[in-house]
């Protein structure tokens, strides 16, 4: 039997995942780490405790899987995407605090940005919008707030790396600085077509190339080995690197244009294989590469990201003690037949696809006397699928297709009140797969590719296995009147924040 890694870092935590040949969970351990808030709008992680929450996942799994690191034939690292990590390249030492991708304080630059560069150029080249979303504002804002930064990346010195920068900076030893395709789609400063770093785009924001990893290709292709006294205690190859996102779409299986995929996490992600055409959006979505293997031509998909999903449960259930656990939640949401007209806008850091407006704030609408604590706790299930919903008719819109399921993922997918709606409001089975961790599954299967424990992308597909589905029961006049009111409330949330005020 082999075994192959995927190491999952996302946004609250960390986890390592066996999975056997057959893309079965052997054994897994995850593990949270800090959510840093210095500033309203700011968030950060701390780069060293992640990589060291990471180390100990890896040892933990393989204690619980009775392996040692020498079983694994390779391993695939999958990642939260946007949140940057600036490191000494040759130390490793850390020099600010990672900028996490909900981080808003680079919209004051994106705003002056957007008043002198022509906004069709930029997604032309990087297939992206000016937002605070992407790397390149938190790497222009590094290097114009911390101290001898900018020098340091000049000469080479530092490194500006997403997270999988910095796991596989680890992992080999302080020996590979590599970001893969998707990831580095990611940052506004890659040519979307040519898969390198564009030079205007680098002058836009005024960042250093030689600050920036090298880009890969996401399999086919062994970055490093790990070293003997790191947490595999072996040389274990790192042989497979996605996105989060698109280690979803991959994990999936969805490996043919037109296929779309949902993953229902800290926020939502809905993608869709749009081949090996980069189409531009012109519904606010972003064009994205999905993967790309050694020696091919990349395949790109379409996105729409949602910033508050399943982190909308969680405030409900930390900040405002309303209930005690997601599982309660889904119980009051269950107990009653609708949202009593309350409508929920969890605007926490500005709307992302398809509206991006930074200056927007969470509501809660539709409130009156009869709504009750069920009724708020079924508007903030139904909330995520209303943001998906907009993602959805605008990626049929703009790939000029009509979608007929959409395979969904993530924590938030045990939700049944969530699913069930969500195939109400699109119209179409929402299905989920057999192996749920489709995240670390897309990772496992890059990295498996390129040692030869699966042959091809077709082996992979015939593994998918369906585990549940559900079917749209809503009459399409109740559907239609419950999104005239979804837009009415988004309205509600504009302007709030004005633009030469902003809490970011």
């Amino acid at each position: 039997m082999k075994y192959i890694g995927a190491l999952d870092q996302g946004t609250t935590s960390s986890r390592f995942i066996i999975f056997d040949q057959e893309g079965d969970i052997v054994a897994s351990c995850q593990l949270e780490h800090r959510q840093i808030y210095p500033k309203p709008g700011w968030v950060e992680h701390d780069a060293m405790e992640i990589w060291q929450k990471c180390a100990q996942c890896i040892e933990g799994a393989l204690e619980k899987a009775g392996l040692t690191g020498s079983d694994i034939a390779a391993m695939g690292i999958t990642n939260q995407r946007e949140t940057v990590v600036a490191f000494n390249r040759e130390t490793g030492e850390v020099r600010h605090n990672a900028i996490v991708w909900q981080d808003l304080r680079g919209a004051d630059l994106i705003d002056e940005l957007k008043e002198k560069t022509d906004a069709t150029f930029l997604q032309k080249k990087s297939g992206l919008i000016f937002s605070p979303y992407f790397s390149a504002s938190k790497i222009a804002w590094l290097l114009d707030n911390v101290e001898g930064l900018r020098e340091e990346a000049e000469r080479g010195e530092v490194v500006f790396g997403t997270i999988d920068t910095w796991l596989v900076y680890n992992l080999s030893g302080k020996q590979a600085v590599v970001t893969d395709v998707s990831n580095a789609s990611r940052y506004l400063l890659m040519d979307i077509n040519t898969l390198e770093w564009d030079r205007q785009l680098l002058d836009l924001f005024n960042i250093p190339e030689a600050a920036l990893p090298t880009i890969v290709p996401s399999t086919g292709m062994v970055y490093a080995q790990t070293v003997a006294d790191g947490p595999f205690a072996a040389p274990v190859a790192v042989a497979g690197i996605l996105g989060d996102q698109q280690a979803a779409l991959f994990g999936q299986a969805c490996f043919s244009a037109g296929m779309a995929k949902s993953t229902y996490g800290t926020g939502c992600f809905l993608l869709v294989n749009t081949g090996t055409e980069a189409k531009l959006s012109e519904e606010g979505l972003l064009t994205t590469v999905a993967y790309q293997v050694a020696g091919c031509a990349p395949v790109y998909a379409l996105e729409g990201s949602v910033a508050v999903a399943g982190s909308l449960v969680q405030w409900a259930r930390d900040s405002l003690k309303l209930v005690e656990s997601a599982q309660e939640l889904d119980r009051l949401a269950e107990s009653v037949p609708d949202c009593g007209g309350v409508y929920i806008v969890p605007a926490f850091s500005g709307l992302f696809a398809p509206y991006w407006r930074s200056d927007a704030r969470g509501v809660i609408a539709g409130l009156t006397g009869y709504a009750t604590r069920a009724h708020i706790c079924r508007a903030i299930l139904e909330a995520t699928a209303f943001q998906a919903w907009d993602i959805f008719r605008g990626i049929e819109r703009d790939g000029n297709i009509t979608l007929s399921e959409l395979r969904v993922d993530g924590g938030m997918t045990n939700s049944a009140p969530l699913m069930a709606f969500q195939a109400d409001l699109l119209s179409i089975p929402v299905i989920r797969p057999l192996v749920v961790e489709t995240t670390a599954l897309g990772s496992a299967y890059a990295a498996g590719l390129t040692v030869g424990v699966w042959e091809s992308l077709e082996v992979l597909a015939s593994q998918w296995k369906e585990e549940r589905r559900w079917e749209a029961t809503m009459d399409s006049a109740e559907r239609d009147a419950k999104i005239s009111f979804w837009k009415k409330a988004v309205d509600r949330t504009l302007d709030w924040v004005q633009v030469d005020d902003k809490e970011s």
